[in-house]
Formats: C-alpha cells, sequence, structure tokens
C-alpha cells in the first residue's frame, strides 16, 4: 500500500511532458520508485490521464489532473500532446503554453502532503520556480543519452558551430577529438547561423531552469556510457544520476485478456513457430516522412526479402498499391498503437530499423536487439552515432548524399537491412547488443551500478528534507 500522507516515508513527484515518449519513461520511473516504498503523485492532463491511469492501475500511483490550456494559437482545440499536432512546427507554442499551468500545479502541490522531491520533464522549465517557492528540490528528465547530452554541451560551449561553411562539412569535438560531426548532425534552433529566436530563447529559459535544479536524472546506466556520465559530471551541473533503463522495471500489470492477442502479436508467434527472424520497422510518433520516402521505404523492404512489422502513423497509411498483398507472406504493415517493449522482447525478432530515439535504443539494448539507424529529429543523429560508431550495437542506413539528413533510396535500404539480418557486420552488432543487454540488467538489479546510484540519491533527498 501507499504511504499514508503522515508518513516520514519519501513522497515524490512526477510531471512529465505531455507527448507519449516523455510519458512512457516516467511510468516505468515510477515502478522503480514504488519497488523503494516511495509515495509516487503523477501530474498529467485530461487527455492524457486515461493512458496514465491505465498504465498504473495495478499500484498504487495517485494521478492528478492538471487542465491544459485553452485557445492556443495554431493548436487544434483538444490536443494535448505534442504527438497528436498536426505539425511538429507547432511544437514552440504547445511547449510554451504549459506555463499557463502553473497557479493549478502550485495548487494542487501544495494540497500534498510533504514532498521530497520533483521530477520533471527538461521542456517544463516553469516548474523549477514552483519547486523553489515550495523548498523542494527539483530533478530534471531530459530523455537524452548522457553521450548526446554531453556533446552537444560541449559543441554549444565551444562554439564549434559557427565554424563550418557548409552543413557538412565536418569538425572535430574539442573534448572528444575522435568523434566528427557536421551541422546536419543538429536540428534547429541549434544549427541556425542566427541565433536569436523565440526557439532559441525557449531553450536557453530551459537550460537555465536546469542549471538551478538539484539534478538531471539519465535514462542510462553507466556501463554503457560511462566517459560522458563522467564528463558531465566533471565540466557540469547540476549533477546527472545514472538509474536506468527505466524500462526494465518490473511490472505486475497483467492484461486480462490474454486470450485476446492483438494482430500482430499473433503475427509475430506465427513467424516464431516458422522459425523465420523479424525486422522490426518504426520511426516514432512524430517524425513526418514524405510519401516519396515511404515509397522508397516499402520498395526497399519488398526487395530485401527478410520478414519485416512496419509500424506507421495513421499519416502515412497511403503505401504502394497492392504493396500489402505482395508483400502478405512475410510483412506486415501495422497502423495502431503497439506495446513496442513486447514485440523488441519477442523471440522472433532479430533487428529494429529505428529513427533511434532514447527510448527506442534503450529497449532495444535490454532486448538484445541490433538496431538499423535511420535518425529523422532533434538529437536522433546524435543517438545514431553513439549507436554506430561508439558502442557499436547496430548499423546505419545509406543516404543518398552521405549526410546526416539525405534522401533514403530503396536499393540502399535493402542493402543495409540485409546486412543487419544476415550479413557479418549484423553478427558483430548483434554480439555487442547482447553484452550491453546482460550490463542493462545488472544495472538495475540488486548491488548494479543503477540500483546503487538510485539508493544514494533517495538517502541524499530524504536527508535534505530531515534537514529542512
Amino acid at each position: 500500500m501507499a504511504a499514508s500522507p503522515c508518513s516520514s516515508g519519501p513522497q515524490i513527484v512526477l510531471f512529465p511532458f505531455m507527448a507519449k515518449g516523455h510519458i512512457i519513461p516516467l511510468l516505468h520511473l515510477a515502478r522503480l520508485l514504488l519497488h523503494r516504498n516511495i509515495t509516487v503523485t503523477i501530474f498529467t492532463t485530461p487527455a492524457n490521464q486515461p493512458f496514465v491511469s491505465d498504465s498504473l492501475s495495478d499500484t498504487d500511483v495517485s494521478v492528478v489532473e492538471l487542465p491544459f490550456p485553452q485557445n492556443i494559437d495554431g493548436v487544434p482545440a483538444g490536443v494535448e500532446s505534442s504527438d497528436k499536432l498536426p505539425s511538429m512546427s507547432l511544437f514552440l507554442p504547445f511547449a510554451a503554453s504549459t506555463k499557463l499551468m502553473q497557479p493549478d500545479f502550485e495548487q494542487a502541490l501544495e494540497a500534498l502532503a510533504s514532498t521530497t522531491c520533483i521530477i520533471s520533464d527538461g521542456f517544463l522549465g516553469w516548474t523549477q520556480h514552483s519547486a523553489s517557492k515550495f523548498g523542494i528540490p527539483r530533478l530534471v528528465y531530459y530523455g537524452m543519452s548522457s553521450y548526446s547530452q554531453g556533446v552537444s554541451r560541449c559543441v554549444m560551449v565551444n562554439g564549434l558551430l559557427s565554424g563550418p561553411e557548409l552543413d557538412n562539412e565536418p569538425f572535430v569535438v574539442t573534448d572528444f577529438p575522435w568523434i566528427k560531426l557536421t551541422r546536419n548532425d543538429f536540428d534547429g534552433p541549434f544549427n541556425f547561423r542566427e541565433t536569436n529566436s523565440p526557439f532559441m530563447d525557449f531553450v536557453r529559459e530551459q537550460v537555465i531552469a536546469t542549471s538551478k535544479s538539484y539534478g538531471l536524472l539519465m535514462n542510462s546506466f553507466y556501463e554503457l556510457e560511462a566517459l560522458y556520465v563522467d564528463y558531465w559530471n566533471q565540466a557540469f551541473k547540476p549533477k546527472a544520476w545514472c538509474i536506468g533503463p527505466f524500462c526494465l522495471a518490473e511490472s505486475t500489470k497483467t492484461d486480462s485478456k490474454v486470450s485476446q492477442k492483438p494482430t500482430w502479436l499473433q503475427w509475430l508467434d506465427q513467424k516464431l513457430a516458422q522459425r523465420s527472424f523479424v525486422l522490426y520497422v518504426a520511426f516514432g510518433s512524430q517524425a513526418e516522412l514524405s510519401s516519396q520516402q515511404l515509397n522508397e521505404i516499402s520498395s526497399g523492404l519488398e526487395e530485401s526479402k527478410v520478414n519485416f512489422l512496419w509500424v506507421t502513423r495513421k499519416s502515412e497509411s497511403e503505401l504502394d498499391d497492392g504493396f500489402e498483398e505482395r508483400v502478405r507472406e512475410r510483412g506486415l504493415v501495422v497502423r495502431e498503437w503497439v506495446d513496442q517493449k513486447t514485440i523488441l522482447g519477442h523471440e522472433s525478432v532479430q533487428g529494429f530499423l529505428s529513427h533511434c530515439g532514447w527510448n527506442s535504443i534503450l529497449e532495444s539494448i535490454c532486448a538484445k536487439v541490433p538496431i538499423l539507424a535511420w535518425p529523422m529529429m532533434a538529437e536522433q543523429r546524435l543517438n545514431a552515432r553513439m549507436v554506430v560508431e561508439e558502442i557499436k550495437v547496430g548499423l546505419s542506413v545509406e543516404t543518398n548524399n552521405e549526410s546526416a539528413k539525405g534522401f533514403v533510396k530503396s536499393k540502399g535500404l535493402e542493402k543495409m537491412v540485409r546486412e543487419l539480418m544476415e550479413g557479418e557486420e549484423g553478427k558483430e552488432v548483434r554480439k555487442k547488443v547482447k553484452e550491453f543487454g546482460d550490463e542493462a540488467k545488472k544495472a538495475v538489479a540488486e548491488g548494479g551500478s543503477s540500483w546503487r546510484t538510485l539508493n544514494q540519491l533517495i538517502d541524499e533527498l530524504q536527508g535534505l528534507r530531515n534537514d529542512g
């Protein structure tokens, strides 16, 4: 049972940003905290509440609804998650509008018993003001790797993006001379020539709020990127605490409809019975692909002759006429929400063509499934470099102009799909990902690096609370 309000045990508030890729890791984190007998309260909005509550229905986590701001310019009424925005060009007004939730957040916070700390998303920098107001330490969650976080900060602090004349001109990362990047490895506003923009102002606000916070929570494990964890903690503040992978938090939740397996799971079971290996294909909930690029993907998958399960967004549903019929013996296209962790954990799945979102990379490593990296946006290009060049658990797609933002042709995709699933390079990365998958499980198990770090953090927070 959850601790009562008068309990002296830790009581932690979680406040994820409104997007599935940000919410899901903090739902996993909630379970990690519950295993430590911590009382957990999670804040969300009315449209996101059903997903949050259902995910944690087997727990004592309290879910508190805060009204989402109305009449945001350009944002359709009822949209309370950035993955449901008609275009990512609306991200900034959407994210900035969350500041309007501050009075309701503070009112709800005041109604809670003594709160040990607030763990909030990096995009909700305004929660630092609320935390300070109530004298509560704030921990920040960005959902990034230590590699991409450390490399990005090094590039920005040293002004390395101002040097190259061309977007695909390589430059050496000062503190990591073996790493060469280009402007194409960064999205706006970081790669803009002009450094003053509303988006850059938003970024600066979040960076300042983070610098005033108690710490950074990293959904990673020390053995995966020790060099970059140490680099951050020696060069920057606040301290980064590596306590993941969150996705390995144990769940007691069971599906009451186990007899009603979704079609995609039945299909995977069938492939396993046939002893056929499957490539899982998914590009996240926010990447936008052109119809031409979708056609190249479908052609590449068809010509590769491998078995594949391709999860697409509904907006990407217009594939070549006859494609699904032609590949129906070995390919399945899914247009519904799926449990990615279940797919990657299925014995038949032996490869992942991925956009390299950090959640996806961690889930793939934990499932010991190698990655074919095809980054799309945000820090995914840095994640892809980490996967391919640093930890070597994946291969990279071939682009037509060899840049991080290049168009992928069907022939290049076909070649790399086959290499991952059947080639010698595929065997090497498969071996490497298995090693890291074992390390991940050890890290969160009793006595492991993440287990010890979380205990240390909780002890520190409790000490602060007792002193306060």
